[in-house]
């Protein structure tokens, strides 16, 4: 990483909000899009942050992604709705599904939204503090209809898209934070080793001939090489089991699957999110305590190598978002050169 390519969230954030701003979004939908992306760089989700700017700008460009307006409610009862946010980014809708879950559990004790047709929502641990600042519990899945990248175990073709998972669950100190693809590696950081020259440091892709594979070039071949379903090649069928699973929360549940998506969706996403409010089932900070006390038991585990302690889910994203929160974000040349076409193609100086 080069330290001449250091810049403050703040300063960034502005940036990334005019360049939006610019390719016809609001001020609200600009300034969530530009406040999620760089929370991503900040936890160091470097594949997920403002690497992910240039899509939008030209998805907004080409009115792929839509400008301005709201999800529409298309199903919905006491503590579950369905949400078409037609085309709408999935940084602006996510938060309000969110929010809207918060107020389900608050009055049923869960509140579960699916939101379909919402344009690419980046790094999921960005949305978890939001429900466990308010005590709660969340999970969340997320699937894209139009892409399939990941094979099945056993499988040499694609079935699945790259599904990430993520819970959020609050405690008397940092929440945890798990955010984890369903698949060996997501493909955006398979696209970051290629521009960076680099090998992926496990098998992570299965070739036109059934091989695994660490070259990430092999993704760009001709015939091109998938993504392995976690678990690789000895235990696959564990990630197998979870992708479906996955998809039938996400694809079956929103009545949107495969045969439904059209060309034009390309990266945009379905998301399934689930909020629970453990005041229903016990005392106020009850369960921060347990989960508490879970905390201090793996953390007490003894570790293999005792210069590395045992971390938790979040744990580094929480210290890296600490550090660069107070030294500016560091972006390697490769990310920072796609920076810069942003700038250029929005007039829009970086800071």
């Amino acid at each position: 990483m080069s330290h001449e390519k250091k810049r403050s969230a703040e300063a960034l954030t502005d940036w990334a909000t005019r360049c939006l701003e610019s390719q016809g979004a609001t001020c609200g939908v600009a300034q969530a899009m530009a406040k999620h992306l760089v929370a991503g760089d900040l936890m160091g989700f470097r594949t997920h942050g403002l690497l992910r700017l240039r899509y939008n700008l030209q998805a907004l460009a080409k009115g792929a992604t839509k400008a301005s307006g709201q999800p529409r409610v298309a199903q919905e009862r006491a503590a579950i709705a369905l949400w078409d946010a037609d085309l709408l980014s999935g940084l602006y809708v996510l938060p309000q599904a969110i929010e809207k879950a918060i107020a389900m559990a608050r009055d049923y004790g869960t509140g579960t939204v699916i939101v379909r047709r919402t344009q690419h929502v980046a790094a999921l641990a960005v949305y978890l503090e939001q429900a466990t600042a308010a005590g709660m519990l969340i999970q969340m899945m997320c699937s894209t209809p139009a892409q399939q990248v990941v094979a099945p175990f056993g499988a040499k073709s694609a079935s699945f898209s790259p599904n990430p998972f993520a819970i959020g669950v609050p405690t008397t100190s940092d929440p945890v934070l798990l955010d984890m693809s369903l698949s060996m590696t997501a493909a955006g950081k398979v696209r970051t080793a290629i521009a960076e020259g680099k090998q992926l440091p496990y098998p992570a892709l299965i070739t036109a001939e059934g091989d695994y594979s660490c070259d990430p070039n092999t993704f760009v071949a001709e015939p091109a090489s998938v993504l392995a379903s976690l678990g690789g090649e000895a235990l696959g069928y564990k990630g197998t089991g979870l992708n479906l699973f996955s998809e039938f929360w996400t694809l079956a549940l929103s009545d949107y699957g495969r045969a439904d998506a059209q060309a034009a969706d390309g990266d945009a996403n379905t998301v399934w999110l689930q909020v629970v409010d453990p005041s229903a089932l016990m005392a106020e900070g009850a369960f921060e305590r347990q989960a508490q006390q879970l905390v201090a038991a793996v953390r007490q585990a003894t570790p293999i190598t005792p210069a590395q302690p045992i971390r938790l889910p979040g744990e580094g994203a929480l210290s890296k978002r600490r550090q660069q929160l107070q030294t500016g974000i560091e972006y390697s040349a490769a990310t920072w050169r796609q920076l810069e076409w942003c700038a250029e193609f929005c007039d829009e100086p970086l800071p």
